[in-house]
């Protein structure tokens, strides 16, 4: 089960086994800095966060990482082409204002782009909201309507089909559900039984 406490470091078990030592690493709303530190100490990445919170880049300061405070929807432009081997945006994206712009911006820095989200296709959320008519509230979606941090609520199918339409070269897809701390990947019908959609895209076919 996924508490409402650990609801940003689920799938990080998959990421950390997607990222080669040594590598150049942007997060982009790293949160307290767990997944960065962890791949920072384990694996020799050079790593850096963005943070909108406060507490969030207090919380990394005291790990010892380099992660500044910024609004994501503003863009990336202090950052040149191919800055980075990859960005993580991990449950991001479906809480920022601009997720088209910010997504070609990632494709622009780094060779790979990371992208996950809680799937609000899945089974569970469709007879919630079909039976009861409310927003649901699950493990997947552990906030109430008016606390919620999701302002962009997508699905798998959406998320292929807008980089279908983009031309956004995808390079894997590990769509999962959580099971203890470790990510179960889900490879039939994952639009309807994944809790959580994630992709591996292409940045080299976008220079800016």
């Amino acid at each position: 089960m996924t508490s409402r406490n650990n609801y940003e470091r689920i799938g990080y078990d998959i990421i950390y086994g997607l990222i080669p030592t040594g590598s150049r690493i942007l997060d982009l709303g790293c949160g307290d800095g767990t997944l960065l530190y962890q791949l920072q100490k384990e694996k020799g990445v050079s790593g850096y966060g963005v943070e909108i919170s406060e507490k969030g880049v207090s919380k990394c300061v005291e790990k010892g990482l380099f992660c500044y405070q910024a609004d994501i929807d503003d863009g990336l432009a202090d950052y040149r082409d191919n800055s980075f081997d990859y960005v993580i945006m991990n449950q991001t994206i479906q809480s920022i204002k601009k997720p088209e712009f910010v997504i070609r911006e990632t494709l622009r820095i780094a060779h790979r782009v990371i992208v996950s989200f809680p799937n609000f296709a899945h089974v569970s959320i469709r007879l919630q909201f079909s039976l009861r008519g409310e927003m649901p509230r699950s493990d997947i979606i552990p906030y109430e309507w008016h606390d919620s941090p999701n302002i962009h609520m997508l699905t798998i199918r959406d998320f292929h089909n807008f980089c279908t339409e983009r031309e956004y070269p995808i390079l894997s897809e590990h769509h999962f559900n959580m099971s203890g701390e470790s990510s179960k990947r889900v490879f039939l019908l994952p639009n309807l039984r994944a809790h959580y959609g994630f992709f591996l895209l292409n940045g080299d076919r976008f220079p800016g």
